[in-house]
């Protein structure tokens, strides 16, 4: 069986993290697997060299930003197989050039074309243990490119996707990070959580792009698309995690699966717009060229040929995005544009809502019952989400939790 592992920066954060790591990979292997681990950079390295990238220019080139940023799952790979080779074991530290993971230029957020499993294989082949580090790639040109934050997760599903043709007796992707599991909501916030024994890939996808930061939404994708179990553990205790796999039967039975929350939102609020053919391309055609993601969106109705616009956008691109909409107002194509970063998203998730009704109207009850204001609304087929003031969502969180009855039995 081929195992791919993943461990993040916590899990390599210390030398002596790194030696726990090495014995969890050397315990895989005993049991006579084949074995891939992919490493994300010491925890806080790619923090301290953006920061120094940060000292000499404002705004780096995202070129070189990326030659120095991939530098720290480079010597993750390093530090964990000098360790295993001195437990006696064979391994060899990998990096994206050597394993020919091939992207597209889209420096710091670059998506994967395509991976060549020869190199990989031969390794196994050896007895080795891989170590390949995670988070990068590199473009048709021979670049070095990072696939953004939490891309290490990504690395690790799409090796494995890579491999699956290769492998005849079963493969899983086990992501190790710093919490046990998916839980039903943010411990953290909620007491009673509870954690999921497994979840479908939809449900984790709607969780990870909602708030819930276990996974990177993209590394979700790959597993789906190619059918690749992932096994989310912790790197501390040998815990059972969770399974994230395809829709069972089972999984229909349960109206809402989790609640996630985001705070790293903000909501802005384009007033008076003309109401005719063109306008929310003028509104989102200016953010999109700027690559501000926009995820809610919500329009009123329409009063003597205006109408206003609002949606959501990262807090961090917030004060960006009014300026940029600030033009509107000097083409008088908008009256102003108001603003809120003291927001906070808050989701349900669940497949069982697709045969279930009734979700939306015990949720707005529940919120109304705590006293939370609903400021915008968003729904998809699996997921209901609300925006409410960043001071009452702990509350909402909390109340809807109880509401669909999701705490420790």
């Amino acid at each position: 069986m081929l195992v791919v592992q993943k461990f993040g920066g916590t899990s390599v954060g210390t030398i002596d993290r790194i030696r726990n790591v090495a014995k969890r990979v050397a315990e895989t292997k005993s049991k006579g697997n084949d074995v891939v681990v992919v490493v994300s950079a010491m925890a806080g390295e790619t923090n301290r060299l953006i920061d120094l990238a940060k000292a000499i220019v404002k705004e780096p080139d995202p070129r070189e930003l990326d030659v120095l940023v991939s530098t720290g799952e480079q010597v993750s790979t390093a530090l964990l197989s000098m360790t295993l080779v001195s437990m006696g074991l064979k391994a060899r530290s990998l990096q994206n050039h050597q394993v020919r993971l091939v992207t597209d230029s889209t420096f710091a957020n670059a998506h994967i074309k395509r991976i060549d499993a020869q190199k990989l294989t031969s390794v196994l082949k050896e007895g080795a243990i891989a170590i390949v580090a995670g988070f990068q790639g590199i473009d048709e040109q021979g670049n070095i490119t990072t696939l953004g934050r939490g891309g290490s997760d990504t690395t690790a599903v799409a090796i494995a996707a890579a491999m699956k043709p290769h492998i005849k007796d079963g493969l899983v992707c086990e992501i190790y990070t710093d919490v046990d599991g998916v839980y039903t909501a943010d411990p953290n916030i909620v007491s009673d959580a509870r954690k999921l024994k497994q979840i479908s890939y939809e449900e984790m996808f709607e969780l990870a792009s909602s708030g819930t930061k276990v996974l990177q939404t993209r590394s979700v994708l790959y597993g789906m698309k190619f059918g690749i179990p992932i096994h989310v553990r912790s790197s501390f205790n040998d815990t059972e995690g969770t399974m994230v796999t395809n829709e069972t039967l089972d999984m229909e039975s349960v109206v809402v699966t989790g609640i996630s929350h985001d705070k790293n939102e903000a909501k802005i609020t384009v007033l008076h717009v003309h109401d005719k053919p063109g306008i929310a391309h003028s509104i989102f055609a200016p953010l999109a060229e700027a690559e501000i993601v926009v995820d809610m969106i919500i329009q009123s109705a329409s009063t003597e040929g205006h109408t206003d616009m609002s949606f959501t956008v990262p807090r961090g691109d917030y004060k960006r995005a009014i300026h940029i909409l600030q033009d509107l107002v000097k083409q008088k194509k908008a009256a102003w544009v108001v603003g809120d970063e003291k927001i906070a998203k808050v989701s349900v998730v669940g497949v069982g809502m697709r045969t279930h009704s009734g979700v939306a109207a015990k949720m707005f009850k529940a919120l109304a019952s705590a006293g939370v204001n609903i400021q915008m609304i968003s729904t998809s087929e699996i997921k209901i989400s609300v925006v409410v003031n960043e001071k009452d969502m702990k509350k909402a969180v909390d109340v809807l939790h109880k509401e669909f009855e999701l705490g420790n039995e």
